[in-house]
């Protein structure tokens, strides 16, 4: 995980361009999505992490996005219905 406070704007366009960030998240929400949602370019850069993969953020608590990360919300088994 990285702080967006702690890269520069050249470290950061470097990362993602290597394909080493792939996913943005809010620390203090616990949210995190794909780094083109609309939610998520509002939120506060000193609010803002990366990510590498979905993994990473789910291990560190991070839930989805309901705004861009629809589909992997409802495959979590906590949303599952049971029959």
């Amino acid at each position: 995980m990285w702080d967006h406070e702690a890269l520069s704007t050249i470290e950061l366009k470097r990362l993602i361009k290597a394909g080493k960030i792939l996913f943005a998240g809010n620390k203090n929400l616990k949210v995190y999505g794909t780094l083109q949602c609309g939610s998520g370019r509002r939120m506060k850069i000193s609010n803002r992490v990366f990510f590498q993969n979905e993994k990473e953020a789910i291990t560190l608590g991070y839930r989805p996005c309901g705004n861009c990360m629809r589909r992997s919300r409802k495959n979590r088994p906590e949303n599952a219905t049971s029959a």
